[in-house]
């Protein structure tokens, strides 16, 4: 495959050599055929609990030129966001293009718990992958909220809380399985505290049979730490294009070729693909379902009403219930998932899953004021094995796309950012491997 390799240029005007980045060498395996950049798609719908709040400003051009730069990031959401800001910080020329224009697609529709605990619990993924690559995945997801932490204490991020997480037995996970899945954790170094009913019904007013602790996750506004870290990326020389559509991409020998909805084009030595789930043509697909979640979120509550540290809470269910409150006090409840693609079918259940959910979080939080104020639906990839598909795509030379997230968006999209910006500057990550396409049925 091509790499991009650094050397240095003439001086600039300070007297430093400025970093440049330039293709060595080129597969001889062909170049593929155009392809289209993306499908479109009914991201989201209902109205977002984060739309209108006040967030960063990101500086923002028109297409209206061809460009020449090292890599363009198809997609300004939050995975586009964390690619350009790592990009741009290692000193890579990186140009965002958006058809919507930054955060106002799928970023809007998150609930943005920034969770470590990662869809398939630890027991569950080693039957799937084995022992081994099952550690390395839960080990990895932690590193990265770390990550996720620093880069937005560096960026002073506000609406950034830490919170612990509460994950009570359902019908997945019963009590004893909740247990074995505790010791599991606990062995490899994440810090664990099972609860059983009676802990659980004092500490947290909760009736299940068994809960665990976890710790040190993130809450988060989505929007705002998408337009945040854009902002870094602009201020470190990056270009975000808006209201543009990509619409062909084409494998060249100095790099790949995209193709704008009006017919400009920009060339770049590598494309990092960070658009959702609307894949382009000839990603292989096999191991990724589209599935459709609900949320809501409610009227601000007085501390009195709010369970105690406001810890996030999920449930051991299929499909489950996933809570978190707000910097005003709202409570975020969300569920009732779905394997649905279809947008309107999809929209036309916001009323009835609304409903549920309301009636959900009544019975498990009764002191809750369940008045909606705002109610929304949207899509997301999943896999069979909860983790993400990361990597280069096969037949496509220098084009790279994370895909796959489920309900863990934010951290898989910081994981992502490593292994793909890692591979573009010849920093290859230690944990690709148990995401790439040729790898993702394997068990290790």
């Amino acid at each position: 495959m091509a790499s991009i390799t650094k050397y240095r240029d003439k001086q600039g005007p300070h007297g430093e050599s400025p970093t440049k980045w330039y293709l060595t060498e080129t597969s001889a395996s062909s170049f593929a055929r155009p392809i289209v950049a993306t499908r479109a798609r009914d991201l989201r719908s209902g109205r977002p609990i984060w739309t209108g709040r006040r967030a960063p400003s990101v500086s923002q051009l028109a297409l209206s030129k061809n460009h020449k730069i090292d890599v363009l990031v198809i997609g300004a959401g939050l995975t586009g966001a964390i690619v350009a800001d790592a990009l741009s910080s290692a000193g890579v020329e990186v140009a965002v293009v958006d058809k919507r224009g930054p955060a106002r697609g799928s970023t809007l529709a998150s609930t943005a718990l920034v969770q470590y605990e990662i869809d398939t619990p630890l027991i569950m993924l080693t039957r799937k992958i084995g022992k081994r690559n099952a550690v390395r995945a839960w080990r990895r997801s932690r590193l990265a909220v770390e990550s996720l932490s620093a880069r937005f204490g560096e960026l002073a991020l506000t609406d950034v809380v830490r919170r612990n997480s509460l994950y009570l037995a359902g019908d997945v996970l019963g009590a004893d399985d909740l247990r074995r899945e505790h010791q599991a954790r606990s062995a490899i170094g994440l810090p664990s505290r099972f609860l059983d009913s009676k802990s659980l019904q004092k500490n947290f007013g909760i009736t299940r049979a068994a809960a665990l602790v976890g710790y040190g996750n993130l809450a988060i506004d989505p929007r705002k730490a998408t337009l945040a870290l854009l902002s870094a990326a602009a201020s470190n020389g990056a270009q975000i294009f808006s209201n543009m559509e990509m619409t062909k991409v084409t494998p060249k020998r100095g790099g790949v070729v995209v193709t704008a909805a009006n017919d400009c084009r920009i060339q770049c030595a590598h494309l990092v693909f960070a658009t959702g789930y609307e894949l382009p043509d000839g990603v292989p697909h096999d191991n990724h379902k589209i599935t459709s979640t609900w949320a809501i979120a409610t009227a601000p509550q007085s501390k009195e009403r709010l369970w105690p540290g406001e810890c996030m809470i999920c449930e051991a269910s299929d499909p489950y219930l996933y809570i978190r409150t707000t910097a005003e006090g709202r409570v975020i409840c969300g569920g009732e998932d779905e394997e649905l693609s279809n947008a309107d079918e999809r929209d036309d259940l916001i009323a009835r899953k609304t409903a549920a959910l309301k009636r959900k979080l009544h019975k498990l939080l009764p002191k809750i004021d369940t008045t909606v104020e705002f109610a929304w639906t949207g899509a997301f990839g999943e896999t069979d094995t909860g983790l993400p598909i990361i990597g280069q795509v096969p037949g496509m030379p220098r084009c790279w796309i994370a895909l796959g997230y489920g309900g863990n968006g934010t951290t898989y999209a910081a994981i992502a950012a490593e292994i793909i910006v890692g591979a573009i500057v010849g920093r290859p990550d230690v944990d690709a491997d148990i995401y790439q396409f040729s790898e993702h049925h394997k068990v290790g």
